[in-house]
This record gives structure tokens, sequence and C-alpha cells, in this order.
């Protein structure tokens, strides 16, 4: 590829990139981040050949070649070139300012790039790690031991040292630093995940008229996996007394948990209707959510919650755990954010949406889209992202 650029070269590291989307948040961040600054650098992503989970490479790209999407320049490598020789020959491939890495605990796309940087086969240019919310302790309590001997290992030989560390809030800074003991304050910049670009709220969004007896529509769009918590989630439905039909979306990461839930449906009470549709591709999610009058997310830990973002721009209030950085919906009556040790607390919350009124609805449903158009445009949050790199260059 043409290394003639008169921008600044970042290249970016990431497991999984569009036309891919099974990937979740972390994939979301890096789109929006192209969306972004596409045209104030000249971003370079490496990335898998497949989407999550999938066998086979996409069908639309063009595998071990450079492609032109969006605002980016992206290399979809097959599994054999996803060696440490192979990222080796990427990062001599041609000259870069800034290396990015969007994970710890990548092996292919974080830990390779940093050993062949730590033994000097490629150039000691900046880096920024941006651990994507993988210290919260929710996210560690999961394969806990793997990953606190991957630290040690990793801590004894200095492979992270010198690098400069995005966290997406104080939150996620604090973790950094309780997790790891080597990282100093002044070496991580709290940088916000960016959110999509809102579009103007629009009726089309909005759902028909209805009378005032109905089921409340409840739904779920995320990972069906431990971190999102649907198990929680059920559990909380056998303690609703309102009517409610609970729409769960997504892929089915973990089969054994998938089975562990549906244990926990079989045993919900005659008011309580719970229908699982699948995956909903990126394009349809908002429309999708649009048909609903609450989203229920009680996730162990997210490091930004882009689909709590992608709810409230489609209207809906937002019963989230506390464990996110939402904190603002109470304050702005567009959702709550309650705390994953009282199963009760979200049942209430629940009964008392379902009592509502028409009009009720159609007032939160603007204020919830008028919060998410502001927090899309917010300029300090453009700034920390663009700061971050324009400082180290």
């Amino acid at each position: 590829m043409n290394s003639n650029s008169d921008k600044p070269i970042i290249l970016c590291f990431t497991d999984y990139f569009l036309p891919g989307f099974r990937a979740g948040g972390a994939l979301r961040t890096i789109v929006n981040f192209v969306d972004r600054f596409g045209l104030d650098f000249d971003i370079r992503i490496v990335t898998c050949d497949r989407d999550f989970k999938d066998s086979k490479p996409f069908s639309c790209v063009q595998v071990n070649t450079w492609n032109i999407v969006g605002n980016a320049s992206v290399l979809y490598v097959s599994p054999d070139r996803l060696t440490l020789w192979g990222i080796a020959n990427i990062l001599s491939e041609f000259p870069y300012d800034v290396l990015y890495l969007n994970s710890f605990f990548s092996t292919r796309f974080t830990t390779f790039p940093l050993l062949v940087r730590f033994v000097g086969v490629s150039p000691r240019v900046p880096c920024v790690i941006a651990p994507r919310g993988e210290f919260s302790t929710g996210a560690l309590a999961l394969k806990s031991i793997k990953k606190i001997l991957y630290i040690a290992v990793t801590s004894l030989f200095g492979l992270y040292r010198d690098l400069t560390w995005q966290a997406s809030s104080t939150r996620e800074r604090d973790d950094i630093l309780r997790v790891l003991s080597y990282v100093r304050s002044c070496d991580i910049h709290v940088a916000p995940d960016l959110a999509s670009v809102s579009r103007s709220p629009s009726t089309q969004f909005l759902p028909s008229h209805r009378s005032q007896r109905f089921s409340l529509r409840l739904c779920f769009l995320s990972r069906i996996s431990p971190m999102k918590n649907l198990d929680f989630a059920l559990r909380v439905l056998a303690h609703v007394r309102a009517n409610v039909i609970f729409t769960i979306y997504g892929p089915k990461e973990d089969p054994d948990y998938w089975l562990t839930c549906k244990g926990f449906i079989s045993k919900l009470p005659d008011n309580i209707d719970v229908v699982y549709k699948g995956e909903v591709h990126p394009q349809d999610v908002k429309f999708q959510l649009s048909q609903h009058d609450l989203f229920f997310l009680p996730s162990r830990g997210e490091n930004y919650g882009h689909v709590i973002y992608e709810a409230l721009d489609a209207g809906l209030p937002v019963l989230i755990s506390d464990q996110t950085p939402w904190s603002e919906v109470e304050a702005f009556d567009v959702g709550w954010t309650l705390p994953l040790d009282d199963e009760i607390l979200f049942a209430q919350r629940i009964d008392h949406v379902s009592s509502w009124s028409i009009n009720k609805f159609a007032s939160v449903r603007k204020s919830a889209q008028a919060f998410a158009r502001s927090r899309s445009l917010a300029p300090d949050v453009l700034e920390a992202n663009r700061n971050l790199f324009l400082n180290l260059l």
C-alpha cells in the first residue's frame, strides 16, 4: 500500500471490523472513530477477515490486501497469516505515526504487535492501548485465572510498559490503576467512546397509537453471554406483576449460557411472554428498538454501552445496571441505573413503567431522543479523542 500521506497515520489493530457486527461495542467504537476522524487522520485498520464466531471469511472484501472502507483503509487478514511473523511483516510494511491497540487480552491483535515492538523489529512510535472495559470487576471475573496469569507474566517482562492508555471514563481509569500497578495516572488519557452520529428525531420511530390496556413491550438487545446478564433479567421478570412481552435480540455467543436462560424462561409466570428474535443487523437496530416501550440491559459492566445509546436514540427509556457510564439517565428522566444486588427494585421499575399513560410514553420518548442527540454532538468528547492522538504527535 502507498505510504505517502499528508495526514498523520494511525495504524489500528482490532479483532473485528465492518462488515462484521457480532463483536458488539468494541467494533462499533472503531467504526465511530473512523466516521468522526477519518478526514483528520490517515486511519489504517488491521483486522480479522471474518465476523465474530464465523468460520468463513467475508465474501464482499479482498483478503490479505488493502480495502477502502468508508474513511479508512482496511487490511482483512486470513487466520493463517495472523502469526507473530505475519504481524511483524505488517508492522514493517510502511511507516506510521501512532500504533493503536484496542484490547489488552487479544493475542493476535495486541500481544503480537507489542512483542514485535518490544524486540525492536517495528518502529518504536507512540502506542495507544484501549482496554475497552476489560478491567472492570465484572469482566475480570470471567475466566479470571487465565487473565490473572496473563497479567502477571506480561507485567514481569514489561510488555505493556511505555504505552499511552485510553480510558473511556474515570471509572475505567480507576480500574486500570487498580489492576496494573505499573501504570501511572499520568499515562492514562480519559477519552470517552464516540457515539454514532444521531439523526434528528423523527416520528417514524414513534410507536403507533395504542389503547390504555396493553402488555408492556420490554426488550433486551446484546450478545447472549454471562457479561450481559440476561439470566438476571429473567429472574427479575419473575417478580413483575404487569403483563409483559419480553423480546430478546442478539447472537447466542455462549450456547451453554443460553440453555441456562431457557431454564429461567420456562419457570416464568403466565403474565410474562418471552420471545427470542435472533440477531439484528446494525442498520435495523434503531427500528427494532423503537417498536418497544422500555430497554432492559442489566449488564455486569459496559465500557460505553453503544446499544444503550441506540435505545435512547430510538426513543426508549432504559433500565440498566449501575455498571455503565450512563449514570445521567435518571437526572434527565429517561431511565434508571440500579445496583445488581436488588432484583425487586428492577421489577418495581418495570411495573412502574407499565402504568404510564400514552402521553407519558410520548414525552419520555422525545426526551430520550433529545438526550441521545446531545451525547452524540458533545464537543468535549470529540476534542478528548482528537487530542489523545494530536498530543502524541
